[in-house]
Formats: C-alpha cells, sequence, structure tokens
C-alpha cells in the first residue's frame, strides 16, 4: 500500500477531505458544507472530530493535491481532457499528471467520448458512419446537440430516423457497453471510461437534436418516426416548435417574432408555407408591408425547396431565441404551460 509523506499508510477520501478542511480553516469549510449532502456533511464532522493533529508535512500534501485536481479541473473546462493531460504533463511530469487526471475521472465522472467534443463533426462523421445505428446514437448521446446534430444531417437517409428513435428510447447503459463502444475510436483518438452507470439519451435529447438539425433532416426523421413509431413521434413534436407551428403563436408573439425576419427570408419562406399560415403571418403586418411581401412572392417565380427550408429554419431559430429571452411563450403540448 503507497505510503502517506510521513511514512504512515494512504489516506482515504474521506480523511483527506477531513484534513483540507481543518487546513482551511472554519470560515471556508463552512462556505464547503453548503455544498454537501447530510451525510457527507456528518462523515466529515465525525472524521475532523476524531482528528487530534495533523502535521504540517500531511497539510501540505493535501493542499497541494487539491490544488492539482483544481488544476486539472480548469484546464478539462478550458480545453478537455487531452488539454489537461499536456499542461499537466509540463507542470507535474507524465506520472503525477496521470494520477491527477486519474482521480478526477474516477471521482468526478467524467463523461465518457469527452475526447470526441473536440473532434471536428466532419472527421467524427468518418469514424462512425458504417457503426450499427446504436452505437452512433450511444455516442451521439454524450454529445452537444450542435455536434450531433451536424453528425445525424450528414448521417445516410436510411439511417438518420433509426438513430434519432435509438437515441430517444435510449435510458441507461452499463460501463462494459460504454468501455467496448470507446475501444472502437481508441486506434485514432485516445479513450476515456467511466465506471459509472449514466442516463443518456431520451426525448428530450432527440427533442434538442432535432431542434438543430437542419430543417431537411428534421423532416425526414420525423415523417420516418410517425410511420415506424407514431406515439413516440407526436411526443416528441409535442416539445418541439417547427415553422407551421407558428399558428400556435398568439398575433402579439408573432409582431414580435416578424420584427426581426428580413424581408427577403418572410417571403421565401411563406412561399412554401400552406394558405393558413401565409394568411395568418400576413394579417400580422401592416397593410403596406403585407401587399409588399405577396408582390415578392408572386414575382419570385419558382424556387428551390432547400432555400424555402433554410429561410423557415431562420424564422424557427428567432421564434426559439425569443422563447430562450421569454420575450414570447409558446404553448406546449399537454397543457402544461397554461398561460393566465
Amino acid at each position: 500500500m503507497p505510503k502517506g509523506p510521513n511514512g504512515e499508510n494512504e489516506m482515504d477520501g474521506v480523511e483527506k477531505a477531513a484534513t483540507l478542511l481543518i487546513a482551511l480553516g472554519p470560515e471556508k469549510s463552512a462556505k464547503i458544507f453548503k455544498h454537501l449532502k447530510e451525510e457527507e456533511i456528518e462523515q466529515l464532522t465525525l472524521e475532523i472530530a476524531n482528528t487530534s493533529s495533523v502535521s504540517p508535512q500531511t497539510k501540505e500534501a493535501i493542499l497541494s493535491e487539491f490544488y492539482e485536481v483544481c488544476l486539472a479541473q480548469q484546464y478539462i473546462a478550458e480545453g478537455g481532457i487531452s488539454y489537461a493531460k499536456e499542461l499537466l504533463e509540463k507542470a507535474l511530469g507524465e506520472d503525477k499528471a496521470k494520477d491527477v487526471i486519474g482521480k478526477l475521472t474516477a471521482s468526478l465522472q467524467v463523461r465518457p467520448f469527452e475526447f470526441i467534443r473536440k473532434t471536428d463533426s466532419s472527421q467524427l462523421l468518418n469514424f462512425i458512419q458504417d457503426e450499427h445505428p446504436q452505437t452512433i446514437a450511444l455516442i451521439l448521446s454524450y454529445l452537444p446537440a450542435s455536434q450531433a446534430s451536424m453528425v445525424v444531417g450528414s448521417l445516410a437517409p436510411e439511417k438518420q430516423a433509426d438513430v434519432a428513435k435509438r437515441i430517444a428510447l435510449m435510458d441507461r447503459t452499463s460501463p462494459d457497453v460504454i468501455k467496448q463502444v470507446e475501444k472502437v475510436l481508441e486506434r485514432k483518438l485516445s479513450s476515456l471510461v467511466n465506471q459509472d452507470y449514466t442516463i443518456v439519451g431520451g426525448v428530450d435529447a432527440i427533442v434538442e437534436i432535432l431542434n438543430t438539425v437542419d430543417r431537411g433532416t428534421e423532416k425526414h426523421i420525423m415523417e420516418t418516426l410517425e410511420v415506424e413509431e407514431p406515439e413516440l413521434a407526436d411526443e416528441i413534436r409535442k416539445k418541439m416548435f417547427v415553422f407551421e407551428d407558428i399558428l400556435s403563436l398568439d398575433d402579439r408573439s408573432i409582431q414580435r417574432v416578424l420584427r426581426d425576419v428580413e424581408n427577403s427570408d418572410l417571403s421565401l419562406a411563406l412561399k412554401g408555407a400552406t394558405e393558413e399560415v401565409q394568411n395568418v403571418v400576413l394579417n400580422n403586418l401592416s397593410s403596406r408591408l403585407a401587399s409588399m411581401i405577396k408582390e415578392d412572392m408572386e414575382f419570385m417565380g419558382p424556387v428551390r425547396m432547400k432555400d424555402v427550408e433554410e429561410a423557415q429554419q431562420k424564422i424557427v431559430n428567432i421564434i426559439r431565441k425569443l422563447e430562450d429571452s421569454a420575450e414570447i411563450v409558446i404553448a406546449r403540448g399537454g397543457g402544461d404551460e397554461i398561460i393566465v
């Protein structure tokens, strides 16, 4: 067993934490206690009470270890695991850096596939596009929606809905499965293993991805799910906002949205919209501007569906941004948000 600074057996986590709190003093320790669970406070209080003295060497060693872990956390937040490892190796040496990173990944539960977050989406696509849809779904569930959406949008159309469905239906994944999936990439990238069960995926995860992916991909996935998993598609749609859902906004909200929309985007978006959507939008414009938009649509001639979808997506993005800032309220399905 490794020895501590005074030749005693290595201290366990509770002993180290208690020693750290003693070294920090009562004022700082009290602030830390506010962020702990009751059972943790009880454990630490008991340990502190049973600690009669702390040698200067032990105190210095614990403070140094705490500083190194804080430093590693900061580096991970700034640039990920590889970046943290590189900087720590320069500051502490290879063995010490490996030890500090190891403690962090075990105790602070660094998410699996953290190393992929710094990988270019197109490069990541090359690594995983030929994998089983369940493998792709697992990897994407751990990534930010912006990165995952770019990968989903670039997958073969026949895989997109399948992967989306698997993300939505995913619940708990065992460490062994995560390890196996990470090994697929370890030839190209350094791997990071998390030993804890982790809840990923679910309807909220796929909604966030679909809200970020391009409109064409979103439509294809939703249309496929409506055939294969109608109940799931309905649950997803209730949490999403698509261009046609502008009908669910009140006049005041529509007018607020239209203030931020370019006239050229509005004309193009309405060109591919239903008559009902066109009427609702045009009725919320001044008569002069409504006439101008109608003229633009008439003289525009045939337009590419892709261009229409891009214009509609711009408007949806504005709506979602205004909702995030609480300038407008979108009534979701299920009656959870009743405005009075």
